[in-house]
């Protein structure tokens, strides 16, 4: 038996991520005898939806600067729909045009994806702190291996997204890039990629010029004041996926041409942790 390299690619769900030029480095790689998992969001997706069925899209603001989806009942059956019933879909065929069985799945097959309900969060409303009480969003607790590791030593590509379950066995949203990230912990990848709509990290996020090679995050979790919006999730995401052992995170363009293979060769901004890595014991490989 031998030990494949496993790459976690996150596909940004923001509309000018070009998804085709993604699945096809990720044939390309998959085809060379990478293990690949693929984990995605779809935000062009869900607002697409919501327009039609007339969910409004609501944020929340957290007192660190964080910004999140309000996910209320009515916009979490939006999310399900569109990243199961669509997003997904297209994904799985575009792999397998370029021959690649690829398996769509939820965090909630094979009960993968565990995550506890936050039963209140704050939020900034006007410039106090508030309660929100009807968020359905909730925070990874527990990942279940079994079924992604079953279909990468058969040779597929695991097409993964939220929703997670919960404690109680409902549907829960949680943050696509905090999943790869848990994912890539718990697979014990050599690599994890963020792909975004943006070069990278930028030092000025109205500079798409200024992009900064390197970031380090702090291990405590303090967050980053330089990234705001969807970036400061993803630094965080990153943090968590250093802190459990993935060697390399890299935060990365995903609207160019062979977006996968660039990043991989140190294309957008790397990230490292300020300190040390909580020691905590890395997964065994995945043997194939």
């Amino acid at each position: 038996m031998t030990t494949r390299p496993l790459i976690v690619v996150k596909c940004g769900g923001n509309p000018a991520v070009n998804a085709a030029h993604v699945c096809a480095d990720l044939a390309h790689l998959a085809h060379e005898g990478h293990a690949v998992v693929l984990v995605h969001g779809g935000s062009g997706e869900i607002g697409r939806l919501a327009g039609r069925l007339g969910v409004p899209r609501r944020t929340l603001v957290a007192p660190d600067g964080v910004v999140t989806r309000h996910t209320d009942p009515a916009t979490l059956e939006v999310v399900v729909l569109a990243l199961a019933g669509a997003v997904k879909p297209r994904l799985v065929a575009e792999l397998s045009r370029h021959r690649v069985t690829a398996v769509g799945l939820t965090g909630m097959d094979g009960g993968m994806l565990r995550a506890r309900r936050k039963s209140a969060v704050r939020a900034v409303v006007d410039g106090r702190t508030v309660l929100v009480r009807d968020n359905h969003s909730g925070r990874i607790t527990q990942v279940d291996t079994v079924l992604p590791e079953t279909l990468l030593r058969a040779g597929h590509v695991p097409v993964i997204s939220p929703p997670a379950i919960d404690e109680h066995g409902h549907p829960v949203n949680v943050d696509a890039d905090r999943a790869a990230a848990a994912l890539a912990v718990a697979l014990g990848a050599d690599q994890l990629l963020l792909l975004t709509g943006a070069p990278g990290v930028l030092a000025d996020p109205g500079d798409p010029t200024s992009l900064r090679a390197a970031v380090r995050v702090s291990p405590t979790g303090a967050p980053d004041r330089s990234a705001t919006g969807g970036m400061a999730l993803k630094l965080v995401a990153a943090r968590e996926a250093l802190d459990g052992g993935v060697p390399t995170v890299r935060i990365a363009d995903g609207r160019t041409s062979e977006p996968v293979r660039r990043a991989l060769a140190g294309d957008g901004t790397t990230v490292h942790l300020a300190g040390p890595a909580s020691p905590r014991p890395r997964p065994e490989k995945i043997h194939v």
